[in-house]
């Protein structure tokens, strides 16, 4: 079984903040791989689909970011699954708005999300995937705090240029189902423009 879970807030008035984005991506591949769901299981809500012969679970934690490891930890034990089944998209504020990163292991960057996940995981060296979605920071350092930047709701410029991005997410997330992730990394590992062009 592979897990993916995007990391998010529940509720509306979330829904299209910078700090969604792996709601977002999750949304995208609901729809385009047309999953079954949802279900509200393990405070998450659930989607399942079969991708390139691969068992798959979609997953929205409902527990909000700082305990989102509560819903995933939950699903990744109950089937018995390993790190390198496990695929979590998410914000990162240090990676270009729009960039895309495809990172396995590694520390969590002070994601609050991750680090959830990490102690919900047993801790330790915990190689999972990550897909790591660039919203940027405040263009002015100090005028705003992080926290509150990742709250703030992307415009709708910026919400058509994360259109494309979205597409690499669901392609690069094939590759990593297939044990591609160097591939994953070679072709989708780059930044863009604010309307979504890639610069790579």
């Amino acid at each position: 079984m592979k897990i993916i879970a995007g990391l998010g807030n529940p509720g509306p008035s979330y829904e299209t903040t910078r700090h969604n984005v792996g709601f977002l991506a999750v949304d995208r591949l609901v729809d385009v791989w047309h999953a079954r769901g949802p279900a509200k299981q393990y405070e998450g809500e659930i989607y399942q689909v079969e991708v390139a012969g691969e068992k798959v679970v979609l997953i929205k934690p409902q527990t909000f970011m700082n305990n989102s490891g509560k819903c995933i930890g939950s699903i990744f034990h109950f089937y018995k699954c390993e790190p390198g089944d496990l695929i979590v998209i998410h914000d990162d504020l240090d990676l270009k708005l729009h960039s895309l990163r495809i990172k396995t292991g590694g520390g969590t960057g002070g994601h609050n999300g991750l680090k959830s996940i990490d102690a919900h995981l047993g801790g330790g060296k915990l190689n999972y995937h990550r897909v790591r979605v660039g919203v940027g920071r405040p263009e002015i350092p100090g005028q705003m705090s992080p926290a509150d930047y990742v709250l703030q709701q992307y415009s709708d410029d910026e919400l058509a240029g994360l259109d494309p991005v979205l597409d690499d997410i669901e392609q690069a997330i094939k590759c990593l189902i297939a044990g591609d992730v160097s591939g994953a990394q070679n072709k989708f590992n780059k930044d863009r423009d604010a309307g979504g062009v890639s610069s790579k």
